[in-house]
């Protein structure tokens, strides 16, 4: 790959190629540079080397399940990027009794799912019980089953709800069986991007600090960036650097996940979303930025499966699963499909020329497929 890579690679990029094939960290200035350069395929060459590099050619894939189990929220006037949050009497406003939820993921089980992903809205009304409710009540019909559940945010506004500490919430919630916490809440950390998107709703330091906490108990975590709203690429450069220190630090995140902007019945919808190109920039400037990070997402349900293949190419290494059953972004105008099979997750890897691997929960190998 190497001398291909000195043949085709542009001059001006040439000391950052240097500091990949070294292991070297990349500077905040390097990733402005990798964000705004117009050679798209000297930047994937790049990300693609890096990946190479750091992690080899296994692409992961889990068989996971999806609920997102109200989307009534207190923020619902406050994201201003979100079509899934709703108030209480919403004609579209739902929550799910638990019930419900486990009769889903018994539903889940004869296809072998390993982990089910729970996220839903602030809701001012339900007790904290409902939460460890559910919790206690799938782990019990699925003990098996990995529960990846709640964002930065919806920790943050239990403790302050039911008047608890961070370290309670989560010791509550660990003994009904959750398993780690999912990425979703970061947004874009820089405040002059925070401030036009979602003034007032959890701040980056708060972000970090939850993310702090659980990873000094043990529980890993998944991080995120929203991207294609009003971003430039100063403030992407600094969301990176901000989880790239915390990583430094912990060691407590697993994956990186870009999530595009849809802007379809949100209040930022006069917005176009980012185009393809864009997406491409992101995840290869995530590849190349944060060295300590082993796995980054191409999600597909945000991105759409061929561009999350295209995407494998440009740095990621992870397609995320199955999913199955997903609300908030084709609330918000994805058109992806609602699940994807296993089947096609293979396909799609190695149609990228890479090698397939189901993964658990915590990205040791299963099996890789025939």
């Amino acid at each position: 790959m190497a001398p291909v890579i000195e043949a085709l690679l542009p001059r001006d990029l040439y000391d950052i190629y240097e500091k990949v094939q070294a292991g070297e960290r990349l500077s905040g200035a390097d990733g402005v540079r990798i964000l705004t350069h117009p050679n798209l395929a000297a930047i994937g060459m790049l990300a693609d080397l890096a990946r190479h590099v750091r992690v080899g050619d296994h692409v992961y894939y889990n068989n996971a399940g999806y609920i997102n189990y109200s989307n009534v929220c207190v923020l619902h006037n406050v994201c201003k990027f979100c079509a899934f949050g709703k108030t209480r009497d919403d004609p579209d406003a739902y929550t799910f009794q638990i019930e419900e939820m486990v009769t889903k993921a018994r539903a889940w089980a004869s296809a072998g799912i390993t982990e089910i992903h729970m996220v839903g809205g602030l809701h001012p009304d339900l007790p904290f019980e409902y939460y460890t409710g559910f919790l206690s009540a799938i782990k019990r019909a699925l003990p098996h089953v990995h529960l990846k559940a709640f964002t930065a945010v919806e920790i943050d506004f239990f403790a302050r709800k039911f008047k608890l500490s961070l370290d309670e919430v989560l010791d509550r919630l660990q003994a009904a069986g959750h398993g780690s916490i999912t990425g979703g809440g970061a947004e874009q950390m820089h405040p002059e991007v925070h401030d036009v998107i979602c003034k007032g709703k959890m701040s980056a330091e708060r972000y970090l600090e939850v993310h702090r906490l659980a990873h000094r108990r043990g529980i890993r975590s998944n991080a995120t960036m929203l991207y294609g709203t009003v971003e430039e690429p100063r403030h992407v450069v600094y969301h990176l650097e901000r989880l790239r220190e915390l990583q430094d630090e912990t060691g407590g995140f697993q994956c990186f996940v870009p999530l595009a902007f849809h802007p379809t019945n949100t209040e930022l919808a006069h917005l176009p979303g980012p185009t393809g190109w864009y997406d491409l920039r992101i995840m290869a400037t995530s590849r190349l930025l944060l060295d300590n990070f082993r796995y980054i997402k191409a999600y597909w349900v945000m991105m759409s499966p061929r561009m999350a293949q295209v995407s494998l190419r440009w740095g990621a290494n992870d397609v995320d699963g199955t999913i199955r059953e997903e609300r908030i972004y084709h609330l918000a105008g994805s058109t992806s499909p609602l699940e994807q099979s296993e089947r096609e997750l293979v396909d799609l890897i190695r149609g990228a020329g890479l090698i397939p691997a189901e993964r658990d929960p915590y990205y040791r190998i299963l099996k890789i497929p025939a």
